[in-house]
Parts: structure tokens; sequence; C-alpha cells
């Protein structure tokens, strides 16, 4: 038995031995901790966190990094803002910050209260990506960050200035404090640092290069500048290649189009009784003029919902331009959306006022008592279809004051987007919004409702259809101002 045990015990430690190198080595876990930081120079809370997250804790921290947006001067990173906005479901305030999901905050004070609790309990934090999935530090290809970041570790910042760049290359220089090997064969120009501009302050650093389309600064010990090489001069060639095109620079993010807001407010706008009011006024004018006559009705109807279509798309047209020209601003841009949501809930609230206690000229739900006389005159004066089309272009500035308060809100939606996704969304709006009147023509028309039984039917119902457009028009406004879509 001695003998065996000889035999086996070192039989044993040889296979334990070659079982070991065959083991697959586990990859250490990223330890970094992450974050992503939205702020604005010019914002006064942001100047209250930016010196602290920015420049002081990464010196605390050395496995803290910080991706930071500068949104005022920069229209990139106001739509990658808007994304995290709707990816992270927080609220449209700066300063920003966001370790994930169910960690984001937003404020000076809340910031720093839980900053450095969040980085002291964390052995690691994945950084958050735009689409609100996360990714650790280590694997993260730094170029393929979207808008203009800067990123922040220890006493070194990245700067993108364009698309190009080599993502791994970016990382290493960034966590490697061996900079002279990490360059050793890479082509760079040593520039003069430059001041990085954060709220609040200027921050200095003592060497600066380009890589690509990337600055990178730090401080600390230099690293000398590869030697220009020896021009070679170049073998002839009999058909030079012809040069690449330089790849475009990838298109600046936009927010998804928030297609069932624009035609939530359409709905809204649809059941407003104001235009029921003037269509049905015409038509008796119409009625009184021709009796008995359905086509003289169908030909009339049908123009003045016809130029009052052409109108409000117009007007559309010319409120989205303005919208687009204020956002030119992005300290404007930044507060639109929050203002157009408190104008919905404020509309919303005003509807649903008329249904709790209706009067008649409501500011913002009815046209104003005082427009009345004059509409009701003009409307009277109707006898042809040419007549109702003038009418029809006319009488729309006057359907403004009751019908302007959705409308403003969709056309502020759809300010953020081009011409081509613009037009189609906004004919979809205006179709919506005279399909009533429509259907009010076709019904006198076929006669399977007089004009009267209609003006009934609205004065009846006129409380339900201020509820109806009052809780439409508040929930979009509680959604935009909540962020949920």
């Amino acid at each position: 038995m001695r003998n065996l045990l000889k035999f086996i015990v070192p039989f044993l430690a040889i296979c334990l031995w070659g079982l070991g190198l065959t083991l697959p080595v586990l990859a250490a876990p990223d330890d970094y901790v992450c974050a992503v930081y939205l702020t604005g120079i010019g914002c006064r809370h942001c100047e209250m966190t930016a010196p602290l997250l920015l420049t002081q804790l990464p010196k605390e921290y050395p496995n803290l990094v910080v991706i930071e947006y500068e949104i005022y001067g920069k229209e990139e990173n106001t739509l990658a803002f808007d994304d995290y906005v709707s990816a992270y479901h927080t609220d449209y305030h700066i300063p920003l910050l966001i370790f994930g999901q169910d960690a984001h905050f937003s404020g000076h004070l809340p910031i720093v209260n839980n900053l450095r609790r969040l980085i002291e309990e964390a052995d690691s934090n994945e950084c958050p990506l735009i689409d609100g999935s996360s990714q650790g530090f280590s694997d993260l290809d730094l170029s393929s960050l979207p808008g203009s970041p800067l990123i922040w570790h220890q006493e070194k910042v990245l700067i993108r200035t364009g698309p190009q760049g080599d993502g791994e290359l970016l990382k290493e220089l960034l966590i490697n404090d061996n900079l002279g090997e990490v360059l050793k064969d890479v082509e760079f120009e040593a520039i003069e640092p430059i001041e990085v501009a954060i709220p609040g302050a200027e921050v200095n650093f003592d060497h600066g290069i380009i890589i690509d389309d990337w600055i990178f600064q730090w401080n600390g010990e230099g690293i000398t500048a590869p030697p220009e090489p020896e021009p070679v001069p170049p073998e002839p060639e009999p058909t030079p290649p012809e040069p690449e095109p330089e790849p475009a620079p990838p298109e600046p993010t936009k927010p998804s189009l928030t297609l069932p807001k624009v035609l939530t407010l359409a709905v809204a706008d649809a059941v407003n009784p104001c235009a029921f009011a003037v269509l049905l006024l015409m038509l008796v004018s119409i009625i009184a003029y021709n009796p008995g006559n359905r086509r003289s009705i169908l030909h009339a109807g049908i123009a003045f919902i016809t130029s009052v279509f052409v109108m409000y798309f117009l007007y559309g047209l010319v409120f989205i331009k303005f919208f687009q020209t204020v956002q030119v601003l992005a300290a404007a841009r930044f507060w639109l959306f929050n203002i157009l949501a408190v104008a919905a809930i404020v509309f919303g609230a005003l509807n649903i006022r008329d249904f709790v206690r209706y009067k008649p000229g409501g500011i913002g739900t009815e046209m104003p008592l005082f427009m009345r006389p004059r509409v009701k005159k003009m409307l009277s004066a109707i006898t042809s279809t040419r007549g109702a089309l003038v009418a029809g272009l006319l009488v729309s500035v006057f359907l403004l004051p009751c019908t302007i308060g959705p409308y403003i809100i969709a056309a502020g939606i759809l300010s953020v987007f081009g011409i081509a996704e613009t037009v189609p969304i906004l004919l979809l709006y205006n179709l919506i919004f005279i399909i009533p009147l429509i259907a009010i023509v076709l019904g006198v028309y076929f006669g399977t409702r007089g004009v009267q039984d209609f003006y009934q039917w609205k004065e009846r119902n006129i409380h339900k259809l201020h509820l109806v457009a009052g809780i439409l028009i508040l929930g979009i406004g509680i959604i935009m101002l909540l962020g949920i879509i």
C-alpha cells in the first residue's frame, strides 16, 4: 500500500499541475465608476457642481470616470441631452448626473448630497449609454459616444472635436500612466494646452496633444513628440490611386418622433366647439339664401373647410419656423419643452374649468365675445361657394384664439424635426382637425341631420366637449413635463 501511495501522490500532483495550466484565466472585473454629467456654461446651479465633479473628485477617487456634455454651446449635445432624458425618465433640468436607470439626480443639492456616497458604496459602475443601456468602461468604445463629450479621469481630459478617433487608444491615454509607451508608435501633434471651460471655472493643464479629432490634455510628466521621418522620394506610379473621400461626420442624434402626442393634440383641437359654431353659422346663411339646394350646401361647406385647412396648415408652418428660430439659442431651446408642457397643462385646465363652470367666450378655449358679432356679420353675407372660400380664409384668423393652444404645443414638438418629417405630420394634424366639420356638412347634405339639430347637439354637449379636450391636453402636458414619452 505504501508503494502504491508513493506512485499515486506524484501522479495526482502532475495531473493537477497540468490541469492548472489549461484552466482559463478569468478577467478581472471592471472596477471603474463611470457617470454621465449634463451641464451648461452659464447655468448658476451647474457652477456649484462642475468644479467638484470634474476636477476635485477625480483626484480623490482614481477609479472615477465622468463623461461630460455641455448643452448650452453645442447643438449636438443638446440633442444627446434630449435622448438621455427620454431613456432614463428624468426631467429637463441641469445639472443632471446619471449613474444608471435607478440612480440619477438633477439640481446641485441632490448631486452634492449623494455623489460621494454613490462613489464610495459602488465597487464599480458601468457607463450609462444614450439608449438606456450601460457598458463597462473597459469595454466602451469612446469614439462611439454621441455628440461632443469631454471625458474626465484623474488629472486628464479627452475633448472630442470631430468623428475620427481610435477608441482603444484614447482609453489607454486616459487610464495609463506610462503615456510614452502608449504613444510609442502613434502619430500625434504636440500643442500648447488650452483652457477647458466648465461652469464656474477654467481648468488648465500642463501638456496637450492632438490625435485624429481628439485633444488629450494632462498634468504631470510630459512626453517627447516623435521625430519627423525623413522624406522618402515616392516611387513613380503609372496611375496614382484616387484619394478616398473623407467620411461624412455622423448626423446628430434626434429625439424620437412623438407622433402620439401630436395626434392627441389634433383630436383635442378637433372637438373644439368654436369651430363647430362658425361652420354652422355659415351653413345657416347658405340655406337661407338657397333653401332646398343641398348641392350649394355641399359646395360651400367643402370650400369653407378647404380654406380653413389651407390657412391652418400655413399657420402651422409659421409657428414651427418661429420655434426653430428660437431654438438657435441653446439656452432658449432648453426651456422651450418645459414651457410648452406648462402651456398644455394651463390650456387643459382652462377647458376643464369650462366643463365645471361654463362661461361663453372663455379665455383660451372659445372665441372672445367681442369678435362674435363681426364673424356673424361676415358669415351672414355668404351666398355662394366663392364667398364661402373667402370667408374661410378670413374667419380662420378669428378661430385662432379658441384653437391656437393645442396647435402651438404641437408646433413646438415638431420644431425639432426637418421639413420632410414635419409636413406629413402637420397635414395629418389638420386633416384630423377638419374631420368633424366634414361630418357636419355631409350630414346636412344627405339630410340625416339639419343645421339646427347639429347646433342643438353642440349646445347640449358643449361642457363634455370641453372636458374631452381638457383631459387630452392636460394629459399631454403632464407627460411632456415628466418626460414619460
